[in-house]
């Protein structure tokens, strides 16, 4: 099905149905033959030729070894060839559930399988097939992969959720002071084998697991030297990133679906699309499931490099910290990174436009989410509009550890003078509610007076700054604030704001009718802008160099490309000169 073919392996046809006559494992007969397949896609870029390399190895030895000795092989994709009249007699091959079985390849194969047959592999025959070659197009692949299997089990991707244990585990010992007694109590016997655990994991955190299947299947093929080659050549074009970016991908929609359900189909298209997608593309595709989540741990890593001192002395300091903030680089750029012509000013300058002309219009029903922030926002919580009550719930008791900055943090202030009373916290929820009051306020005099009375809504930003201003340098004076507390009171306020928000969002039927969902909505525009101007500055900065356009475009994509692209920015400038040109 919906497969490529190439001429002489059709006069192997008749060899492979032949195999449906072999019984094998006592007197069971084949149900479904699984077959090679051929990516010929790799040649594209280089992100295509990761996914080729990906897909050659799980079609081939992955395939292999599920089949035969483990015999779990089940049904995968479109080149299998069924046992119609086996299938048609016990139930049919598709089900009806287009949510639980959005995977319903595999499906196919459980039916088969516990009906009486069983699936082998063959690979004297392989058919050609191409992948995704785009960077939204594989994660749009990823995601609807990491739905269904959402769907199929209740576990979760270790490999991505051992990073937050670690990093919240050193964030309560180094705020609570447990790290500092630990360090300077010579009673206490520091042990190196965690040390040496992490340091272990974080080889595998990098990327590389997903790596070795693939180097196993090209040694076979072609020859260890080739493997090692390409290997190195993967790495050299950003294949650590790409398959660190992905992991983001699985883990994020796998426990989505583990929360609240509701997988769906996502189309990816498999064609051609290697264009420059937009910053706005970017962020509505990415937001949630990457960038939220790299900077909710870059934040974790920043207060650990400022607070905390247990392994500053380790030879293993480095090679732990440094994989986890490859981690955060790898969530929060990597769209930018194999976006073609994402470093171009010109576009750069056009997708700023872009980005906040979304941000800016107003949504409704019929307004399409690339069209409106306020539409996308809407969509993106579609899954908690039909979650049950323990999905809420399991949503709200996750969002509690967002508290945790704001608790550990407000104790090491200059302003809080050492002290550890609970007064200290309660004057830190009474600065934070103030400032979402002030919020409320703007939000306010913005519908009311934006329009038709706009003196007055600039007398009252007026008062605010000169409230603001008086308060900061009674703080300042008087109470002995520095400038380290306002960054380090930044740190602790974001991830609450953040942690409200979220909480509003799951107790959205409440809050709608006490009338402050509006409030919600303009405190997640303010959080969308922040994030949209932390992720935008990089790429801008990187564009004011046009050589860093240059060096990615050959970096990425093969030399046909490039060319093309090279020569399609040349027209583009022609044509824009031309029209400038006087008559």
């Amino acid at each position: 099905m919906n497969q490529d073919n190439y001429f002489e392996e059709a006069y192997k046809m008749r060899n492979v149905l032949e195999e449906f006559l072999k019984a094998r494992h006592k007197e069971r007969k084949p149900s479904i033959l699984g077959l090679r397949e051929h990516i010929f896609t790799g040649s594209v870029s280089s992100l295509a030729w990761f996914m080729s390399n990906q897909e050659t190895s799980f079609v081939t030895i992955g395939q292999r070894i599920l089949a035969n000795p483990l015999r779990v092989r089940f049904h995968y994709g479109h080149p299998d060839i069924f046992d119609r009249i086996f299938h048609l007699t016990r139930g049919g091959i598709s089900k009806a559930s287009k949510i639980i079985n959005l995977s319903e390849d595999i499906f196919a194969g459980f039916n088969s399988t516990l009906r009486g047959g069983y699936v082998t592999h063959h690979e004297y025959i392989q058919v050609g097939k191409g992948r995704d070659v785009g960077m939204n197009q594989i994660s749009a692949f990823e995601a609807k992969v990491a739905n269904g299997n959402g769907e199929q089990t209740l576990s979760r991707d270790v490999t991505v959720l051992i990073v937050y244990v670690f990093l919240y585990g050193r964030l309560y010992m180094v705020m609570s002071g447990l790290e500092q007694e630990i360090i300077e109590n010579a009673t206490i016997h520091q042990s190196k084998a965690l040390e040496e655990a992490l340091a272990t994991q974080s080889v595998f955190q990098l990327g590389l697991l997903l790596v070795l299947p693939m180097v196993m299947e090209i040694g076979l093929e072609k020859g260890f030297r080739t493997a090692l080659g390409d290997f190195i050549i993967m790495q050299l074009q950003l294949a650590s990133v790409f398959f660190t970016f992905q992991l983001g991908t699985k883990a994020h929609y796998y426990g989505r679906t583990i929360l609240h359900g509701g997988s769906k189909y996502r189309a990816t298209g498999r064609g051609f699309v290697v264009f420059h997608a937009r910053f706005a593309d970017n962020y509505r595709l990415y937001s949630r499931s990457h960038f939220v989540k790299g900077l909710e741990l870059l934040i974790l890593l920043v207060l650990y490099e400022v607070y905390g001192h247990s392994y500053r002395s380790s030879s293993l300091y480095m090679f732990i910290t440094v994989s986890m903030w490859f981690l955060v680089g790898s969530w929060l750029f990597a769209p930018f990174v194999f976006n073609p012509s994402g470093f171009d000013w010109q576009k750069t300058v056009d997708d700023w436009t872009d980005w906040k002309r979304w941000m800016g219009n107003r949504g409704g029903i019929g307004i399409n989410p690339n069209k409106s922030w306020e539409s996308w926002w809407e969509e993106e919580q579609e899954h908690l509009k039909f979650t049950n009550i323990r999905g809420r719930l399991l949503e709200i008791i996750l969002v509690f550890r967002f508290f945790i900055y704001q608790y550990g943090i407000v104790y090491h202030l200059d302003i809080a003078h050492h002290s550890k009373k609970i007064l200290v916290y309660g004057l830190s929820w009474l600065v934070m509610l103030t400032g979402l009051l002030v919020l409320k306020m703007v939000s306010m005099g913005r519908r009311r007076f934006g329009t038709d009375f706009q003196l007055m809504f600039r007398i009252l930003k007026a008062l605010l700054f000169l409230g603001f201003l008086s308060v900061m340098t009674v703080l300042f004076v008087v109470c002995g604030l520095t400038i380290s507390d306002l960054f380090a009171a930044i740190l602790a306020f974001l991830p609450t704001g953040w942690a409200i928000l979220l909480i509003g969002q799951a107790m959205r039927p409440v809050l709608k009718s006490l009338k402050f969902w509006d409030s919600i909505k303009e405190l997640a525009r303010g959080y969308e802008y922040i994030m949209g101007l932390v992720l935008f500055m990089p790429t801008a900065i990187l564009s004011w160099f046009p050589f860093v356009s240059e060096f990615q475009t050959r970096l990425l994509f093969n030399q046909a490309f490039s060319r093309g692209l090279q020569i399609s920015m040349i027209l583009a400038g022609r044509k824009e000169k031309d029209i400038t040109s006087p008559v």
